[in-house]
């Protein structure tokens, strides 16, 4: 069942990638930095494949990952900056931000300051909506966007190397799909679910 799942959409990922080279990794983390649903867990992973197919280089697979991160996320930081909480409060829910998600990042920069945005660029689903939140602090752009191209560098750079290892390993991975595919996709539908829900139902005043 999962590889039927699964399937269509690597391949698609792995297609466009072997259209179009580093550039289809940037625009594909571009995207999963704005706020769109095509997880970087899927994404780097596939090219980390092509890597281990030896069509791609480990090193500017991961830095062209890093670099999309940044591209996404520049828009989604510029909304927060001069829409500020009245654009979140109205629109946030169709970026699936949240106003928990801005005391979330409050809490976190009073207590790690800019470095915060570093560690969220090392989380999963914490990164794709800090970029929003710290426009809305009026972070620094220009430390902005180097802590958040640090910090996907070494996010990228670990999923790559899953990719490769998956490739190496191909066989076995199957296997493991094969015998406990319906419990990985109910465990994962029921994440996903968890996180839609948590960020569209209605905040109560």
């Amino acid at each position: 069942m999962l590889h039927h799942f699964l399937d269509p959409i690597l391949l698609a990922i792995k297609d466009f990638v072997l259209s179009l080279g580093y550039f289809g990794v940037i625009v594909m983390m571009a995207i999963e930095s704005a706020n769109i649903p095509l997880p970087s867990e899927a994404i780097m992973p596939t090219a980390g494949l092509l890597v281990h197919e030896g069509k791609l280089n480990f090193h500017l697979t991961a830095f062209a990952g890093a670099i999309g991160c940044v591209l996404g996320s520049i828009p989604s930081y510029f909304l927060g900056l001069y829409g500020g909480r009245p654009f979140l409060e109205k629109y946030g829910k169709y970026f699936l931000i949240n106003h928990s998600d801005l005391v979330l990042a409050e809490k976190w920069v009073d207590k790690f300051g800019d470095f915060t945005f570093f560690i969220c660029r090392i989380l999963p689903v914490v990164r794709t909506f800090i970029s929003f939140p710290a426009g809305v602090l009026k972070a620094h752009f220009v430390v902005f966007c180097a802590l958040t191209f640090v910090g996907s560098l070494i996010w990228c750079y670990f999923l790559t190397y899953i990719g490769v290892k998956f490739g190496e390993n191909l066989n076995a991975f199957i296997d493991i799909w094969h015998k406990f595919d319906l419990i990985i996709v109910i465990f994962i539908l029921g994440l996903g679910l968890f996180y839609l829900y948590h960020h569209l139902k209605p905040r109560h005043q």
